[in-house]
């Protein structure tokens, strides 16, 4: 069974790297506006977005293999 982070839109590297990215900068902005819980909790997204896009990603097969 696949998982979320699996799915064939995240495949680009760039992609990955945007939704971390823009999880990283709401979190500044939270933090910036001593928001102190949505901050904390907008880093943790993005800490788990590390962790699945990154760490723990799989590709999947190549284009025009099955799976």
């Amino acid at each position: 069974m696949r998982n979320d982070s699996s799915h064939p839109f995240f495949r680009p590297l760039w992609r990955r790297v945007l939704v971390v990215a823009f999880c990283l900068a709401w979190s500044a902005i939270e933090w910036y506006n001593d928001q102190t819980f949505w901050g904390v909790l907008t880093l943790l997204i993005a800490a788990y977005g590390v962790w699945a896009l990154f760490l723990n990603f799989d590709a999947g097969p190549a284009s025009g293999e099955e799976r």
